[in-house]
């Protein structure tokens, strides 16, 4: 027993020596990590949202864009017209073919089907090539006011210390956008004052 306690003593002795002689080793200076300082120039972000979609609405858009809108399809109204009579004209045909498919001349219903599925192929090609011609003008009737838009947004989202605007027409994902972040009305009225519908906008050529 007392070989015991002595045996017990000399270990508790050996540990406290032991840490005694380890404690320099952790209380030295210079090894200790130093607290950071805390950040205190964390930006504060606004963010809105906008929708572009609306800048062409023809009820609430932006005015100069239905201005434009309206010169480019009276460009492109007689093409329009041409291709809504050969539509008509394929749908008479087609029902004229099916009414007298069973007691025309076979020759004759023959020359019919063969005139429709040429109609039919002139409509295709003059749509493509109307469909083609139409979004090249778009974009040169367009471009201008597109890249105002874009400027006035930029001097918009300055002005009221805006750091990012999300494009809702453009972005997928967006479910929900509060009125409090939503620019879009806003935007578009001050557009609209700055450049209204009845100053004069050229048409490039």
């Amino acid at each position: 027993m007392e070989l015991s306690m002595k045996r017990t003593t000399r270990i508790i002795g050996f540990l406290f020596a032991a840490l005694i002689c380890a404690a320099p080793a952790f209380a030295q200076p210079g090894t200790q990590p130093r607290p950071q300082a805390p950040v205190t120039n964390v930006p504060v972000s606004k963010v809105a949202v906008i929708f572009s979609e609306a800048f062409q609405d023809s009820k609430v858009g932006i005015a100069r864009f239905n201005v434009l809108l309206t010169k480019l399809n009276s460009e492109f109204q007689k093409t329009q017209d041409d291709l809504n009579q050969t539509a008509q004209r394929i749908t008479q045909l087609s029902e004229d073919v099916n009414k007298t498919r069973n007691v025309a001349d076979p020759k004759v219903t023959q020359q019919k089907i063969d005139q429709l599925d040429q109609l039919k192929k002139d409509y295709q090609r003059k749509g493509e090539d109307a469909q083609a011609a139409y979004q090249r003008r778009r974009a040169e009737v367009l471009g201008p006011l597109q890249e105002d838009v874009g400027k006035a947004l930029s001097a918009y989202a300055k002005s009221n210390a805006i750091s990012i605007i999300i494009d809702g027409s453009q972005v997928q994902g967006i479910l929900y956008a509060s009125d409090a972040i939503d620019i879009t009305r806003a935007f578009i009225s001050d557009f609209n004052i700055k450049n209204p519908a009845t100053a004069s906008v050229a048409t490039p050529k």
